[in-house]
């Protein structure tokens, strides 16, 4: 048993007194719902149907008697509470069939100019009514920085059930900016000391008298079962994170034009010697821009080409940029060791050292695998150079992956094989999300060559993310890019424990993203709901990541198409997608105040008026771009504009769409068919973006299943919109 505090112990015998009499009571979808008035709080006590019970604080005022009324309407009840601090309001909306999800809100008018030096945390999980024996559990996943404030916990003795808590962090905008504080780490706890803690006020940022500031906003979904496997708790996460995320307030989105950023971005990338190094008579992309101490990586050549690569597919163009990235691949392969490596081996022996990986032998486990990833997809698209570099390269891999038995650590030599960095942390193990991208680089090779030996080292790859829960994650994108190769591991083999490691994956990417805005201090001048965090610790998030990830999300649902997954993991993906397509052109310095601009940038040099995306985004009260300006993030455009607008040759006009598609073919055209992906319970936008100076032609545009037509929106620049549900089947023709 955890050591607790008084605040849990009075609250846990003050609420198991049996003959105590709820102020109200209410049973919705199950449960019981009742307040009790405990002098100077005010709790919720939700029951299980079979009697376990835990408690909510709606408001409090510590030394105090609090006076509560209250009213019912329209299925909401509002609390008015006044006592020492000020005015409170709550009100309460209990779960129904329809929206099965709790919610209070509490504000509070200060009669004073008021400091928060200490707040309790909101949850008490109870023992028995008459026991003073407190509640057991486990905490199973809570926020972590700035992410999301969730608290996943299940309920193990008086045996219940599963809680999932998400605190609206946006509606603390008010609260955070007049007290210069952070929402980040405010919702957590340890066992039973759980749930969320307004963030301490400093001396002098107080709160000021008679104006309304929002302490809570919570969302809370309950489950009957304790989930007795690795799956079944993945499942329970994924499907009560998305009942939340229907029932909680999301901002609205606005129209981005991408073709005119990623003109902007490919002209910089282009024509800034900053992104630009000469080897060896090659030309080669900094990793960041004038960054000139580190040599060429080639995980950078391919970061950027890859998603080159697709625009001109799309665009059925050709650019030189591309051909020189190419030529200069060839000098990564050592004859010596029988593969790629990831420094330029003319300029290697350069590097200072100054940090451990920087140097000539030193590998970071996924820096070897992302790059044949990235090869192996050029050389599906027949370029015969870089299915020579992968295929080479493929026995070093194995040889790896077998020393380090499919368990990869931080970094390693490449001459020896000797560990240099077995752990992220101490007793956190290495790189766990590895062997889902080794897995992916041999599901790769086998369709390349239809050799089953590497169908067999990804299945022995993949079957060591078995039991690794939330602790998979090392970094976003290989998580992501895992979810997709265990999914076609699954479509191959027909074995459920490939699915279930997909969504395994999957909610360790959702666990580390941001279901709230930011909107304090810098963090007004961009959007970051729905972002997603680089690292399990990662202070910031990051455009690389969020681009790959958006771009294996797309892969995932493509690959699902016509198969039997999780509604919640197809709404989560396609969500995710709709806010970065929003998101993604806030990564761009000429987007944002220069003030909000770090003056101090680690590598190389921050150009605010170069269209190159910072690497990093930070809280509202931290300046970003303190990384610098990252040019293997400049597959950024390059990714969602062949992925979100749709080209019917030799008309004026492009088909956006901000949810993926599926089925749409430009070769015929006139009518459009295509589908959308995503849940019929959110909408997205759909856009028919002008691409002269003409009229729109007269359009049709209809749903399958009805023959109703839709009337769009004419927008201030000519475009027509459109506001549609996901899964939709849409049908549009002109004249």
């Amino acid at each position: 048993m955890n050591a607790t505090s008084p605040w849990i112990l009075n609250t846990n015998a003050a609420l198991n007194v049996a003959n105590r009499k709820p102020i109200f009571e209410q049973a919705a979808i199950g449960y019981s719902f009742k307040i009790y008035h405990l002098e100077e709080s005010c709790w919720l006590v939700v029951a299980w149907p079979k009697g376990s019970r835990i408690a909510f604080r709606l408001a409090y005022s510590p030394n105090d008697k609090l006076d509560v009324q209250f009213r019912e309407s329209n299925g909401q009840v509002t609390f008015k509470i006044k006592c020492l601090l000020g005015d409170y309001e709550v009100k309460l909306v209990l779960p129904t069939e329809e929206q099965p999800v709790l919610r209070y809100t509490t504000t509070l008018k200060p009669k004073a100019p008021l400091l928060f030096p200490f707040w309790p945390r909101d949850i008490v999980p109870l023992g028995a009514v008459g026991s003073d024996i407190l509640a057991e559990g486990k905490v199973i996943a809570s926020q972590v920085g700035a992410r999301s404030g969730q608290l996943y916990f299940h309920l193990t003795r008086p045996k219940a059930g599963a809680v999932f808590y998400l605190q609206n962090l946006t509606a603390l905008a008010d609260y955070n900016q007049q007290t210069e504080t952070s929402a980040a780490d405010t919702v957590g706890g340890e066992w039973p000391e759980i749930g969320f803690a307004l963030p301490p006020t400093i001396k002098n940022k107080a709160l000021e008298a008679g104006k309304v500031y929002t302490l809570s906003d919570a969302f809370v979904a309950f489950d009957e079962n304790v989930p007795d496997n690795e799956a079944a708790m993945i499942q329970q996460y994924l499907d009560l994170l998305a009942t939340i995320y229907l029932a909680m307030p999301k901002p609205d989105t606005t129209y981005k034009h991408w073709p005119d950023i990623l003109q902007k971005g490919l002209d910089d990338l282009m024509d800034s010697p900053g992104c630009w190094a000469q080897v060896d008579g090659n030309h080669y992309f900094n990793a960041y821009v004038c960054d000139y101490a580190t040599p060429p990586e080639i995980m950078v050549q391919l970061a950027v080409l890859l998603p080159l690569v697709d625009y001109v597919e799309w665009n059925e163009s050709q650019l030189s940029v591309m051909k020189k990235v190419k030529d200069g691949l060839p000098a990564f392969y050592s004859e010596k060791y029988g593969t790629i490596m990831r420094w330029h081996p003319k300029t290697a022996d350069q590097m200072k050292g100054e940090e451990e990986h920087k140097k000539p032998l030193v590998m970071d486990s996924w820096y070897l695998n992302h790059p044949l990833l990235n090869l192996s997809r050029l050389a599906l698209k027949g370029e015969k150079t870089a299915e020579k570099l992968f295929l080479d390269s493929l026995e070093f891999a194995i040889k790896v992956a077998k020393h380090f038995d499919y368990t990869w650590p931080v970094f390693y030599k490449m001459d020896t094989l000797e560990v240099i960095k077995a752990e992220t942390q101490p007793g956190k193990g290495g790189e766990k999300d590895v062997p889902g991208l080794y897995a992916h680089v041999m599901l790769q090779a086998w369709e390349l060559t239809g050799n089953k030996r590497y169908l067999a080292e990804a299945e022995r790859a993949a079957q060591k993310l078995q039991g690794l829960g939330f602790e998979l994650f090392y970094q976003a994108n290989n998580t992501a890019f895992s979810a997709g190769a265990l999914l076609r591991l699954y479509k191959i083999t027909k074995k459920e424990l490939y699915k279930e490691l997909s969504y395994l994956c999957l909610a360790n990417v959702f666990k580390n993203t941001k279901l709230w805005d930011c909107n304090y201090g810098h963090g007004v001048n961009f959007p970051t709901f729905f972002a997603l965090y680089p690292l399990s610790d990662a202070p910031y998030t990051a455009v690389y990541e969020e681009e790959e990830v958006f771009c294996a999300f797309h892969d995932y649902l493509r690959h699902a198409e016509g198969q039997e997954i999780l509604p919640s993991v197809r709404l989560l993906m396609a969500e995710y997608i709709r806010y970065v397509v929003e998101r993604a052109v806030y990564y761009y310095p000429p987007k944002l105040p220069k003030e909000m601009l770090s003056e101090n940038v680690k590598t190389g040099e921050l150009d605010p008026n170069l269209w190159i995306a910072l690497e990093d985004m930070h809280d509202g009260w931290e300046k970003s771009g303190e990384v610098g300006q990252e040019v293997y993030g400049a597959g950024n455009a390059f990714g969602i504009l062949p992925r979100h607008y749709m080209q019917v040759p030799g008309e004026p006009f492009m088909i956006y769409t901000d949810y993926p598609t599926y089925g749409f073919s430009p070769k015929k055209h006139r009518p459009v068919n295509f589908t959308l992906a995503g849940d019929p319970r959110q909408t997205c936008r759909l856009m028919l973006v002008k691409t002269d100076k003409g009229k729109l032609p007269d359009f049709t545009v209809t749903i399958k299943g009805s023959n109703e037509k839709l009337t769009g929106k004419k927008l201030k620049d000519g475009h027509l919109e459109f506001t549609v549900a996901g899964d939709s089947q849409i049908h549009i023709d002109w004249k």
